[in-house]
């Protein structure tokens, strides 16, 4: 069980470090343009803080496998995260509209993988914590 936690640490971490690619990739300098000085940064500063959570997610979870499995505190953090990965699991089917990737061979790809990625995070902490 510990080595699901390590592997999900990774993942996590390098799910973060995705987010750096965000602005050029969705073309914020254009997209965002139009909006207000203060809605622009309000996207760059949540985008950050998103992955720096996401970042100390993985972290915590390459750190402190046995500590998450073993103690109280750990297991209502596991919990915490399954619950947090299971609302991001709702928000990526009602959160988006499907027109977003219906029909586009990378959108939909991407969504099904992430989708996949949202299910084994909740079921893996959930699970974790119920055990």
């Amino acid at each position: 069980m510990e080595i699901h936690f390590k592997i999900i640490g990774i993942v996590l971490m390098a799910l973060a470090f995705l987010h750096a690619i965000f602005p050029k990739f969705f073309n914020w300098d254009k997209e965002l343009a139009a909006l207000s000085l203060i809605n622009r940064q309000m996207m760059v500063v949540h985008t950050f803080f998103i992955a720096l959570i996401v970042f100390l997610m993985g972290l915590l979870c390459l750190s402190s496998a046995h500590e998450l499995m073993e103690t109280n505190l750990g297991k209502k953090i596991v919990l915490g995260l399954g619950i947090f990965w299971s609302i991001r699991l709702f928000v990526q089917f009602f959160g988006y509209s499907a027109d977003l990737w219906k029909g586009k061979t990378f959108e939909t790809t991407v969504h099904i993988l992430f989708t996949l990625l949202w299910i084994y995070l909740s079921v893996f902490f959930l699970s974790t914590y119920f055990n």
